[in-house]
Protein backbone atom coordinates (compact mmCIF):
# COMPACT_ATOMS: atom_id res chain seq x y z
CA UNK A 1 0.00 0.00 0.00
CA UNK A 2 1.26 3.40 -0.83
CA UNK A 3 1.39 6.19 2.18
CA UNK A 4 -1.07 9.15 1.27
CA UNK A 5 0.85 11.87 1.89
CA UNK A 6 -1.87 14.79 3.65
CA UNK A 7 -2.62 17.74 1.82
CA UNK A 8 -2.12 21.11 2.60
CA UNK A 9 -4.47 23.47 0.93
CA UNK A 10 -2.94 27.33 0.65
CA UNK A 11 -3.93 29.39 3.73
CA UNK A 12 -6.96 31.87 2.60
CA UNK A 13 -7.02 35.59 3.33
CA UNK A 14 -9.91 35.96 5.92
CA UNK A 15 -11.81 39.10 5.43
CA UNK A 16 -11.24 41.35 8.25
CA UNK A 17 -14.10 42.99 10.18
CA UNK A 18 -14.97 46.61 8.88
CA UNK A 19 -13.36 49.36 11.12
CA UNK A 20 -15.60 51.29 12.98
CA UNK A 21 -17.09 54.39 11.25
CA UNK A 22 -14.68 57.12 11.60
CA UNK A 23 -14.34 60.93 9.70
CA UNK A 24 -12.59 60.30 6.69
CA UNK A 25 -9.98 62.16 5.18
CA UNK A 26 -12.66 64.33 3.11
CA UNK A 27 -14.27 65.32 6.48
CA UNK A 28 -11.47 66.29 8.43
CA UNK A 29 -9.95 68.23 5.34
CA UNK A 30 -13.25 70.25 5.39
CA UNK A 31 -13.11 70.50 9.32
CA UNK A 32 -10.23 71.94 9.03
CA UNK A 33 -10.54 74.02 6.06
CA UNK A 34 -13.05 76.03 7.99
CA UNK A 35 -11.39 77.01 10.64
CA UNK A 36 -8.88 78.20 8.73
CA UNK A 37 -10.95 80.31 6.73
CA UNK A 38 -12.76 81.36 10.52
CA UNK A 39 -9.53 82.66 11.33
CA UNK A 40 -8.75 84.52 8.39
CA UNK A 41 -11.93 86.22 8.64
CA UNK A 42 -11.59 87.21 12.35
CA UNK A 43 -7.88 88.58 11.19
CA UNK A 44 -9.74 90.71 8.81
CA UNK A 45 -11.98 91.59 11.22
CA UNK A 46 -9.98 93.46 13.62
CA UNK A 47 -8.43 95.93 11.49
CA UNK A 48 -11.29 96.43 9.90
CA UNK A 49 -13.94 98.03 12.58
CA UNK A 50 -11.02 99.56 14.34
CA UNK A 51 -10.40 101.36 10.89
CA UNK A 52 -14.57 101.90 10.54
CA UNK A 53 -14.18 103.76 14.39
CA UNK A 54 -11.33 106.07 12.76
CA UNK A 55 -13.38 106.89 9.80
CA UNK A 56 -16.61 107.59 11.53
CA UNK A 57 -14.62 110.13 13.80
CA UNK A 58 -12.60 111.95 11.08
CA UNK A 59 -15.41 112.32 9.64
CA UNK A 60 -17.52 114.14 12.54
CA UNK A 61 -14.27 116.26 12.36
CA UNK A 62 -14.56 116.93 8.64
CA UNK A 63 -18.36 117.82 9.29
CA UNK A 64 -17.03 119.92 12.40
CA UNK A 65 -14.75 121.99 10.64
CA UNK A 66 -17.00 122.56 7.78
CA UNK A 67 -19.30 124.28 10.72
CA UNK A 68 -16.88 125.71 12.15
CA UNK A 69 -16.01 128.24 9.28
CA UNK A 70 -19.58 129.03 9.18
CA UNK A 71 -19.71 129.92 12.41
CA UNK A 72 -16.22 131.59 12.90
CA UNK A 73 -17.33 133.43 9.67
CA UNK A 74 -20.60 134.91 11.23
CA UNK A 75 -20.33 138.22 13.23
CA UNK A 76 -20.30 137.77 16.80
CA UNK A 77 -23.77 136.73 18.37
CA UNK A 78 -25.18 136.62 14.52
CA UNK A 79 -26.16 133.32 14.52
CA UNK A 80 -29.40 132.26 15.98
CA UNK A 81 -29.89 129.20 18.24
CA UNK A 82 -31.95 127.43 16.02
CA UNK A 83 -29.97 127.74 13.64
CA UNK A 84 -26.32 126.72 15.86
CA UNK A 85 -28.78 123.65 16.86
CA UNK A 86 -29.77 122.44 13.18
CA UNK A 87 -25.72 122.29 12.15
CA UNK A 88 -25.04 120.60 15.35
CA UNK A 89 -27.74 117.94 14.29
CA UNK A 90 -26.62 117.54 10.66
CA UNK A 91 -23.13 116.92 11.83
CA UNK A 92 -24.32 114.59 14.64
CA UNK A 93 -22.64 116.68 17.39
CA UNK A 94 -23.47 118.32 20.51
CA UNK A 95 -20.95 121.14 20.19
CA UNK A 96 -18.12 122.69 18.69
CA UNK A 97 -14.95 124.38 19.77
CA UNK A 98 -12.23 125.62 18.45
CA UNK A 99 -8.51 126.64 20.07
CA UNK A 100 -6.77 129.85 18.57
CA UNK A 101 -3.26 130.97 20.44
CA UNK A 102 -4.26 130.90 24.06
CA UNK A 103 -7.67 131.22 23.52
CA UNK A 104 -10.51 128.52 23.36
CA UNK A 105 -13.66 129.32 21.79
CA UNK A 106 -17.03 127.61 21.93
CA UNK A 107 -18.73 127.87 18.78
CA UNK A 108 -21.62 126.37 19.02
CA UNK A 109 -23.39 124.23 21.76
CA UNK A 110 -26.89 122.30 21.92
CA UNK A 111 -27.84 120.21 25.27
CA UNK A 112 -23.87 120.08 26.52
CA UNK A 113 -24.02 117.16 29.15
CA UNK A 114 -22.89 117.22 31.93
CA UNK A 115 -19.48 115.70 32.36
CA UNK A 116 -17.39 114.33 29.24
CA UNK A 117 -16.56 110.41 29.73
CA UNK A 118 -13.56 109.78 27.17
CA UNK A 119 -11.55 111.96 25.34
CA UNK A 120 -10.49 110.92 21.38
CA UNK A 121 -7.05 112.75 20.55
CA UNK A 122 -7.00 111.29 16.72
CA UNK A 123 -3.56 113.12 16.44
CA UNK A 124 -1.84 110.61 18.73
CA UNK A 125 -3.92 107.66 18.40
CA UNK A 126 -1.97 104.38 17.52
CA UNK A 127 -2.80 101.12 15.88
CA UNK A 128 -3.19 98.65 19.01
CA UNK A 129 -5.21 101.64 20.92
CA UNK A 130 -7.40 102.28 17.80
CA UNK A 131 -8.16 98.12 17.84
CA UNK A 132 -8.68 97.92 21.82
CA UNK A 133 -10.80 101.53 22.36
CA UNK A 134 -12.71 99.81 18.86
CA UNK A 135 -13.86 96.74 21.23
CA UNK A 136 -14.28 98.47 24.30
CA UNK A 137 -16.79 100.93 22.57
CA UNK A 138 -18.99 97.88 21.23
CA UNK A 139 -18.93 96.40 24.97
CA UNK A 140 -20.28 99.57 26.80
CA UNK A 141 -23.63 100.32 27.56
CA UNK A 142 -25.86 103.40 27.23
CA UNK A 143 -25.41 106.94 25.87
CA UNK A 144 -21.60 108.46 26.70
CA UNK A 145 -20.02 111.81 26.14
CA UNK A 146 -17.14 111.58 23.68
CA UNK A 147 -14.61 115.14 22.72
CA UNK A 148 -12.86 113.88 19.82
CA UNK A 149 -9.94 115.95 19.05
CA UNK A 150 -8.90 116.92 15.76
CA UNK A 151 -6.27 119.43 13.55
CA UNK A 152 -8.40 122.19 12.84
CA UNK A 153 -8.14 124.62 9.61
CA UNK A 154 -6.72 128.30 9.03
CA UNK A 155 -4.32 129.29 11.70
CA UNK A 156 -6.60 127.04 14.79
CA UNK A 157 -3.92 124.52 16.94
CA UNK A 158 -7.33 121.92 16.87
CA UNK A 159 -10.49 121.44 16.78
CA UNK A 160 -12.69 119.51 19.33
CA UNK A 161 -16.39 118.01 19.21
CA UNK A 162 -18.45 116.43 21.76
CA UNK A 163 -20.74 113.60 20.08
CA UNK A 164 -23.14 110.54 21.38
CA UNK A 165 -21.56 107.50 21.57
CA UNK A 166 -24.68 105.63 20.86
CA UNK A 167 -24.92 105.75 17.30
CA UNK A 168 -21.50 105.56 16.82
CA UNK A 169 -21.74 102.57 18.50
CA UNK A 170 -24.88 101.40 16.83
CA UNK A 171 -23.16 102.18 13.54
CA UNK A 172 -20.37 99.69 14.37
CA UNK A 173 -22.57 97.10 15.12
CA UNK A 174 -24.24 97.34 11.96
CA UNK A 175 -21.13 97.56 10.21
CA UNK A 176 -19.76 94.21 12.20
CA UNK A 177 -22.88 92.47 11.08
CA UNK A 178 -22.71 93.67 7.12
CA UNK A 179 -18.99 91.88 7.59
CA UNK A 180 -20.12 89.11 8.71
CA UNK A 181 -22.81 88.15 6.25
CA UNK A 182 -19.57 88.87 3.70
CA UNK A 183 -17.35 87.19 5.63
CA UNK A 184 -18.97 84.42 5.59
CA UNK A 185 -20.26 84.06 2.11
CA UNK A 186 -16.68 84.14 1.27
CA UNK A 187 -15.56 82.01 3.94
CA UNK A 188 -18.34 79.39 2.69
CA UNK A 189 -17.40 79.83 -1.32
CA UNK A 190 -13.46 79.70 -0.49
CA UNK A 191 -13.82 76.58 1.64
CA UNK A 192 -15.77 74.91 -0.59
CA UNK A 193 -13.14 76.15 -3.59
CA UNK A 194 -10.29 74.88 -1.49
CA UNK A 195 -12.03 71.64 -0.22
CA UNK A 196 -12.45 70.55 -4.16
CA UNK A 197 -9.19 71.61 -5.23
CA UNK A 198 -7.59 69.63 -2.43
CA UNK A 199 -10.12 66.82 -2.98
CA UNK A 200 -9.34 66.52 -6.49
CA UNK A 201 -5.74 67.19 -6.24
CA UNK A 202 -5.17 64.85 -2.84
CA UNK A 203 -7.93 62.94 -1.60
CA UNK A 204 -9.10 61.51 -4.36
CA UNK A 205 -5.69 60.16 -5.49
CA UNK A 206 -5.34 58.87 -1.67
CA UNK A 207 -9.01 57.49 -1.64
CA UNK A 208 -7.93 55.68 -4.82
CA UNK A 209 -4.42 54.59 -3.42
CA UNK A 210 -6.18 53.07 -0.20
CA UNK A 211 -8.86 51.14 -2.27
CA UNK A 212 -6.32 49.28 -4.27
CA UNK A 213 -4.35 48.50 -1.19
CA UNK A 214 -7.45 46.70 0.17
CA UNK A 215 -8.49 45.28 -2.19
CA UNK A 216 -4.91 43.60 -3.30
CA UNK A 217 -5.03 42.55 0.01
CA UNK A 218 -8.48 40.79 -0.24
CA UNK A 219 -6.86 38.78 -3.37
CA UNK A 220 -3.26 39.43 -3.61
CA UNK A 221 -2.98 36.75 -6.57
CA UNK A 222 -5.41 38.45 -8.73
CA UNK A 223 -3.98 40.62 -11.55
CA UNK A 224 -7.28 42.68 -11.61
CA UNK A 225 -6.83 44.50 -8.38
CA UNK A 226 -3.09 45.67 -9.76
CA UNK A 227 -3.73 49.62 -9.88
CA UNK A 228 -3.38 51.49 -13.12
CA UNK A 229 -0.66 54.23 -12.44
CA UNK A 230 -1.45 58.02 -13.59
CA UNK A 231 0.54 60.61 -15.61
CA UNK A 232 1.04 62.54 -12.75
CA UNK A 233 4.31 64.09 -11.62
CA UNK A 234 4.67 64.78 -8.51
CA UNK A 235 4.47 62.65 -5.10
CA UNK A 236 1.20 61.04 -5.76
CA UNK A 237 1.84 59.64 -9.22
CA UNK A 238 5.77 58.41 -7.77
CA UNK A 239 3.47 56.62 -5.49
CA UNK A 240 1.12 54.71 -7.96
CA UNK A 241 3.80 53.72 -10.02
CA UNK A 242 5.94 52.66 -7.04
CA UNK A 243 2.56 50.64 -5.80
CA UNK A 244 1.59 49.07 -9.02
CA UNK A 245 5.60 47.73 -9.67
CA UNK A 246 5.32 46.47 -6.31
CA UNK A 247 1.73 44.46 -6.93
CA UNK A 248 3.38 43.04 -10.12
CA UNK A 249 6.26 41.67 -8.04
CA UNK A 250 3.98 40.24 -5.30
CA UNK A 251 1.45 38.74 -7.89
CA UNK A 252 4.29 37.15 -10.11
CA UNK A 253 6.31 35.62 -6.60
CA UNK A 254 2.91 34.20 -5.16
CA UNK A 255 2.35 32.74 -8.17
CA UNK A 256 5.95 31.08 -8.45
CA UNK A 257 5.28 29.58 -5.10
CA UNK A 258 2.02 28.76 -5.47
CA UNK A 259 3.64 26.66 -8.74
CA UNK A 260 6.10 25.36 -6.33
CA UNK A 261 3.35 24.70 -3.65
CA UNK A 262 1.93 22.25 -6.37
CA UNK A 263 4.85 21.01 -7.64
CA UNK A 264 6.05 19.80 -4.16
CA UNK A 265 2.13 18.52 -3.70
CA UNK A 266 2.65 15.85 -6.90
CA UNK A 267 6.24 15.09 -6.16
CA UNK A 268 4.83 13.83 -2.50
CA UNK A 269 2.00 11.82 -4.24
CA UNK A 270 4.31 9.87 -6.53
CA UNK A 271 7.31 9.56 -4.62
CA UNK A 272 6.67 6.48 -2.53
CA UNK A 273 5.91 4.46 -5.47
CA UNK A 274 8.48 5.50 -7.20
CA UNK A 275 10.99 4.18 -4.85
CA UNK A 276 9.25 1.10 -4.70
CA UNK A 277 9.85 0.85 -8.85
CA UNK A 278 13.40 1.82 -8.05
CA UNK A 279 14.00 -0.59 -5.32
CA UNK A 280 12.57 -3.65 -7.56
CA UNK A 281 14.77 -2.21 -10.49
CA UNK A 282 17.64 -2.35 -7.71
CA UNK A 283 16.91 -6.34 -6.78
CA UNK A 284 16.87 -7.26 -10.72
CA UNK A 285 20.40 -5.57 -11.19
CA UNK A 286 21.50 -7.72 -8.14
CA UNK A 287 20.52 -10.61 -10.11
CA UNK A 288 22.78 -9.60 -13.43
CA UNK A 289 25.82 -9.00 -11.67
CA UNK A 290 25.62 -13.01 -11.75
CA UNK A 291 25.35 -13.68 -15.35
CA UNK A 292 28.77 -14.41 -16.52
CA UNK A 293 28.23 -12.66 -19.63
CA UNK A 294 31.29 -9.80 -20.24
CA UNK A 295 29.47 -7.36 -21.33
CA UNK A 296 26.44 -7.42 -18.57
CA UNK A 297 29.89 -7.36 -15.91
CA UNK A 298 30.69 -4.48 -17.46
CA UNK A 299 27.71 -2.83 -17.51
CA UNK A 300 26.08 -3.73 -14.53
CA UNK A 301 28.18 -1.61 -11.87
CA UNK A 302 27.17 1.00 -13.56
CA UNK A 303 23.11 0.67 -13.26
CA UNK A 304 23.45 -0.02 -10.00
CA UNK A 305 25.18 2.75 -9.00
CA UNK A 306 23.01 4.89 -11.53
CA UNK A 307 19.88 3.05 -9.56
CA UNK A 308 21.20 4.21 -6.10
CA UNK A 309 21.47 7.65 -7.07
CA UNK A 310 17.65 7.75 -8.59
CA UNK A 311 17.01 6.39 -4.98
CA UNK A 312 18.66 8.70 -2.64
CA UNK A 313 17.45 11.43 -5.31
CA UNK A 314 13.92 10.52 -4.35
CA UNK A 315 14.26 10.44 -0.81
CA UNK A 316 15.15 14.02 -0.97
CA UNK A 317 13.04 15.14 -3.74
CA UNK A 318 11.44 17.70 -1.52
CA UNK A 319 14.70 19.04 0.02
CA UNK A 320 15.10 21.61 -2.86
CA UNK A 321 13.95 25.12 -1.72
CA UNK A 322 13.83 24.01 2.41
CA UNK A 323 17.36 24.15 3.08
CA UNK A 324 17.64 20.17 3.72
CA UNK A 325 19.80 19.27 0.71
CA UNK A 326 22.50 17.21 2.49
CA UNK A 327 26.35 18.44 3.46
CA UNK A 328 28.89 17.36 1.15
CA UNK A 329 31.33 14.30 1.75
CA UNK A 330 34.03 15.87 0.39
CA UNK A 331 37.00 13.82 -0.60
CA UNK A 332 40.02 14.45 -3.23
CA UNK A 333 38.96 12.50 -6.20
CA UNK A 334 40.10 12.19 -10.06
CA UNK A 335 38.04 14.34 -12.14
CA UNK A 336 38.23 12.15 -14.84
CA UNK A 337 36.24 9.01 -14.34
CA UNK A 338 33.84 11.76 -13.21
CA UNK A 339 33.63 13.28 -16.67
CA UNK A 340 33.58 9.91 -18.36
CA UNK A 341 30.50 8.60 -16.17
CA UNK A 342 28.87 11.66 -16.74
CA UNK A 343 29.20 11.70 -20.56
CA UNK A 344 27.71 8.06 -20.34
CA UNK A 345 24.63 8.98 -18.20
CA UNK A 346 23.86 11.43 -20.70
CA UNK A 347 23.88 9.30 -23.54
CA UNK A 348 26.46 10.95 -25.31
CA UNK A 349 29.16 7.90 -25.69
CA UNK A 350 27.41 6.84 -28.52
CA UNK A 351 25.42 10.24 -30.30
CA UNK A 352 27.82 10.93 -33.52
CA UNK A 353 25.77 14.26 -34.02
CA UNK A 354 27.63 16.07 -30.58
CA UNK A 355 31.34 16.03 -30.79
CA UNK A 356 32.73 15.14 -27.39
CA UNK A 357 36.22 17.48 -25.86
CA UNK A 358 37.29 16.66 -22.90
CA UNK A 359 40.49 18.70 -21.85
CA UNK A 360 41.49 17.61 -18.12
CA UNK A 361 44.70 18.10 -16.86
CA UNK A 362 46.05 14.59 -16.56
CA UNK A 363 45.55 13.70 -12.97
CA UNK A 364 43.67 16.15 -12.27
CA UNK A 365 42.06 15.80 -8.28
CA UNK A 366 39.41 17.81 -6.55
CA UNK A 367 38.43 18.12 -2.86
CA UNK A 368 34.11 17.44 -3.75
CA UNK A 369 31.49 15.06 -2.69
CA UNK A 370 31.60 12.63 -6.23
CA UNK A 371 28.39 11.94 -6.58
CA UNK A 372 27.37 16.18 -5.66
CA UNK A 373 29.85 16.95 -8.56
CA UNK A 374 28.56 14.23 -10.88
CA UNK A 375 25.08 15.92 -10.75
CA UNK A 376 26.44 19.17 -10.99
CA UNK A 377 28.19 18.42 -14.20
CA UNK A 378 25.65 16.19 -15.41
CA UNK A 379 23.20 19.21 -15.13
CA UNK A 380 25.01 21.11 -17.31
CA UNK A 381 26.06 18.79 -19.50
CA UNK A 382 22.44 17.37 -20.42
CA UNK A 383 21.24 21.36 -20.79
CA UNK A 384 24.38 22.13 -23.47
CA UNK A 385 22.74 18.93 -25.43
CA UNK A 386 19.38 20.31 -25.29
CA UNK A 387 20.90 24.06 -26.29
CA UNK A 388 22.34 21.88 -29.42
CA UNK A 389 18.84 20.09 -30.17
CA UNK A 390 17.49 22.81 -32.43
CA UNK A 391 20.49 23.17 -34.58
CA UNK A 392 21.01 21.88 -37.90
CA UNK A 393 23.19 18.47 -37.61
CA UNK A 394 24.59 19.10 -41.22
CA UNK A 395 28.02 19.95 -39.45
CA UNK A 396 29.02 17.32 -36.93
CA UNK A 397 32.03 19.50 -36.37
CA UNK A 398 29.96 22.86 -35.30
CA UNK A 399 28.33 20.54 -32.93
CA UNK A 400 30.41 20.79 -29.55
CA UNK A 401 30.53 20.01 -25.94
CA UNK A 402 33.72 21.03 -24.35
CA UNK A 403 34.88 20.34 -20.52
CA UNK A 404 38.27 21.72 -19.50
CA UNK A 405 39.61 21.27 -15.84
CA UNK A 406 42.58 22.83 -14.65
CA UNK A 407 44.03 23.68 -10.83
CA UNK A 408 44.70 27.36 -9.87
CA UNK A 409 46.70 26.96 -6.86
CA UNK A 410 44.29 25.54 -4.39
CA UNK A 411 41.71 26.07 -6.52
CA UNK A 412 39.73 23.89 -9.19
CA UNK A 413 38.53 24.85 -12.08
CA UNK A 414 36.02 23.18 -14.37
CA UNK A 415 34.37 24.70 -17.54
CA UNK A 416 31.43 22.83 -19.38
CA UNK A 417 30.47 24.56 -22.95
CA UNK A 418 28.79 24.42 -26.24
CA UNK A 419 28.06 25.98 -29.15
CA UNK A 420 24.70 26.18 -28.93
CA UNK A 421 23.01 29.54 -29.23
CA UNK A 422 23.84 30.87 -25.78
CA UNK A 423 22.08 32.70 -22.82
CA UNK A 424 19.96 35.52 -23.51
CA UNK A 425 20.33 38.76 -22.54
CA UNK A 426 16.66 38.68 -20.46
CA UNK A 427 16.92 35.59 -18.16
CA UNK A 428 21.33 36.47 -17.71
CA UNK A 429 20.04 38.42 -14.50
CA UNK A 430 17.68 35.33 -13.19
CA UNK A 431 19.93 32.09 -14.79
CA UNK A 432 20.37 30.55 -11.19
CA UNK A 433 16.91 30.96 -10.00
CA UNK A 434 14.25 28.56 -10.06
CA UNK A 435 11.77 28.19 -12.58
CA UNK A 436 13.34 30.96 -14.35
CA UNK A 437 15.58 29.69 -16.80
CA UNK A 438 13.90 26.72 -19.19
CA UNK A 439 12.71 28.10 -22.37
CA UNK A 440 12.28 24.67 -23.54
CA UNK A 441 9.09 21.84 -23.80
CA UNK A 442 8.78 20.37 -20.81
CA UNK A 443 11.93 22.02 -18.95
CA UNK A 444 11.63 22.57 -15.29
CA UNK A 445 14.15 25.32 -15.06
CA UNK A 446 15.78 23.09 -12.05
CA UNK A 447 19.07 22.57 -13.55
CA UNK A 448 20.94 25.62 -12.82
CA UNK A 449 19.71 26.10 -9.80
CA UNK A 450 19.95 22.96 -8.69
CA UNK A 451 23.98 23.18 -9.75
CA UNK A 452 24.51 26.72 -8.37
CA UNK A 453 23.18 25.22 -4.55
CA UNK A 454 25.29 22.40 -4.66
CA UNK A 455 28.73 24.28 -5.59
CA UNK A 456 28.17 27.13 -3.10
CA UNK A 457 27.94 23.99 -0.35
CA UNK A 458 31.84 23.05 -1.43
CA UNK A 459 32.42 26.72 -0.92
CA UNK A 460 32.99 27.26 -4.79
CA UNK A 461 31.26 29.57 -7.14
CA UNK A 462 29.71 29.31 -10.36
CA UNK A 463 29.01 31.91 -12.89
CA UNK A 464 28.53 32.40 -17.17
CA UNK A 465 31.65 33.63 -18.52
CA UNK A 466 30.70 36.46 -20.89
CA UNK A 467 32.32 36.70 -24.48
CA UNK A 468 32.35 33.08 -25.56
CA UNK A 469 30.82 31.12 -28.66
CA UNK A 470 27.97 29.72 -27.44
CA UNK A 471 27.68 28.76 -23.43
CA UNK A 472 30.75 28.84 -21.17
CA UNK A 473 29.93 27.96 -17.30
CA UNK A 474 32.76 27.98 -14.98
CA UNK A 475 32.75 25.89 -12.17
CA UNK A 476 35.54 26.89 -9.16
CA UNK A 477 35.83 24.99 -6.10
CA UNK A 478 38.21 25.25 -3.22
CA UNK A 479 40.29 22.64 -1.32
CA UNK A 480 39.66 22.90 2.47
CA UNK A 481 41.48 24.61 4.39
CA UNK A 482 43.90 22.48 6.31
CA UNK A 483 43.70 21.95 10.14
CA UNK A 484 46.43 22.50 11.87
CA UNK A 485 45.89 20.71 14.63
CA UNK A 486 45.04 17.26 12.59
CA UNK A 487 48.28 17.46 10.65
CA UNK A 488 50.09 17.88 14.35
CA UNK A 489 48.42 14.76 15.64
CA UNK A 490 48.94 12.80 12.53
CA UNK A 491 52.95 13.56 12.40
CA UNK A 492 52.85 12.84 16.60
CA UNK A 493 51.13 9.45 15.79
CA UNK A 494 54.38 8.75 12.97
Amino acid sequence: MTEEQPTRESPRVRPRPLPPRRLGLSGKLLLLTIPLVMIAGVLIYVPAIANFRMNRLNDRLAAANTAALVLDAAPSGMVPDSLARQILGSIGARAVAIKMGQQRRLLASAGLPPAIDHDIDVRSITVWSAIVDSFETMLETGNQAIRVIGPAPGGAQFIEVVIDELPLRQAMYRFSRNLLLVSLGIAVLTAGLVYLVLHYLFVRPMRRLTESLVGFHENPESSARIIVPSQRGDEIGVAERELSDMQHDLVSMLHQKSRLAALGLAISKINHDLRNLLASSQLLSDQLASVPDPRVQRFAPKLMRSLERAIALCQSTLSYGRAQEAAPDRRMILVEPVVVEVRESAGLASDASITWISAIERGLAIDADPDQLFRVLLNLVRNAAQALEGRSKSDVATQQIRITGRREGAVAIIEVSDTGPGVSVKVRDHLFEAFQTSGRPGGSGLGLAIAAELVRAHGGDIHLVEGTIGATFRIAIPDRPVELQSVRNERARA
